[in-house]
């Protein structure tokens, strides 16, 4: 879907602020979701429904979760380091935003590193999800972290 040229070497947009690499990978994956949506969708109003509810702060806790066991040991610390930045404000699930902060870094991260790895990645967040959810999942914890 992305580009196939990396713009930055993996040294390089390590060096970035998570804070950066999340606001990239956020708009990274609105599009991916409405490009995603825009054969399975009727109207616009039913793209932004459906894409809205995967691009939630819970929505992306989720699809972290879903795949966290999956990275590499960078886009492992590319994640940690998002999820333990200081939050800017107080949130009622404040696990959940963090979570979502790390995945949008994480996809940042990859958008400027390697996209045949970011579209494997986002491949990952379309697979069917585990039967049973977790009892620590972040849409039913509100500040686990």
């Amino acid at each position: 879907m992305f580009q196939k040229k990396s713009m930055l070497s993996e040294s390089e947009a390590r060096v970035l602020s998570p804070r950066l690499l999340a606001h990239l990978g956020d708009a990274v994956f609105h599009l991916y979701e409405r490009e995603r949506q825009l054969l399975l969708a009727k109207t616009a109003s039913q793209i932004h429904r459906k894409a809205t509810i995967r691009s939630s702060a819970v929505g992306q806790a989720n699809l972290l979760e879903g795949i966290n066991s999956r990275l590499n040991d960078a886009e492992a610390d590319i994640v940690r380091r998002a999820r333990n930045m200081k939050a800017a404000q107080r949130h009622s699930q404040q696990a959940a935003y963090r979570l979502a902060t790390a995945f949008e870094a994480l996809l940042g991260y990859l958008y400027l590193t390697n996209a045949d790895r970011l579209d494997e990645v986002l491949a990952w967040t379309l697979e069917e999800p585990p039967a049973e959810a977790s009892a620590d999942h972040p849409a039913n914890v509100k500040d686990r972290l």
